[in-house]
């Protein structure tokens, strides 16, 4: 406990919390799997499902993902127009691993093996194979989950960017 305790007085805050980021970016590019945050996503995603079913079935199923990747990405975009870099970069990590999320959840189309909620079918497998492309879902969701690791990394080397250069200080 005690070098925990002299982290947080040498280091400061701001640099504990920039090296958790960093080992969570770590984690979700080589080691993810389904977590805490995911549950937050998932009950978007269901909402989304619930909103706009609505408007028939192929776009209810297609909200679930989409409300599930617009949130975070909404909430970044909004905290960065606010001036708010650092909680911005986070929230951006947070969009990352939602689509990282997505990546698992679309490669998972022909396995069949993550758990489903209620009695509805397979996003995934549902859209893809009315796209024609349920024969790649395992592919799609790898280059998905790169493009997620991308996006991981530049969060957290967007935050490390702005602490190093004093922009990400808070008035």
């Amino acid at each position: 406990m005690k070098i925990l305790s002299w982290l947080w007085k040498t280091v400061g805050p701001r640099r504990v919390g920039l090296v958790v980021m960093c080992v969570y970016a770590a984690w979700l590019v080589f080691f993810y799997h389904y977590h805490w945050v995911d549950g937050i996503n998932l009950l978007i995603h269901e909402a989304g499902h619930v909103v706009f079913s609505l408007f028939g079935e192929t776009v209810g199923v297609l909200a679930g993902p989409a409300l599930q990747l617009a949130v975070p990405l909404f909430i970044t975009f909004r905290l960065w127009r606010r001036g708010e870099s650092v909680p911005a970069a986070v929230s951006a990590l947070w969009s990352a691993e939602s689509l990282m999320y997505t990546a698992e959840y679309m490669a998972d189309a022909n396995r069949l093996a993550l758990p489903l909620i209620g009695d509805h079918p397979h996003d995934w497998r549902l859209l893809l194979d009315r796209a024609g492309a349920l024969g790649s879902a395992e592919e799609i969701g790898l280059a998905l989950h790169l493009i997620a690791s991308a996006a991981a990394i530049a969060a957290a080397w967007w935050t490390i960017r702005l602490e190093n250069h004093g922009r990400g200080r808070e008035p």
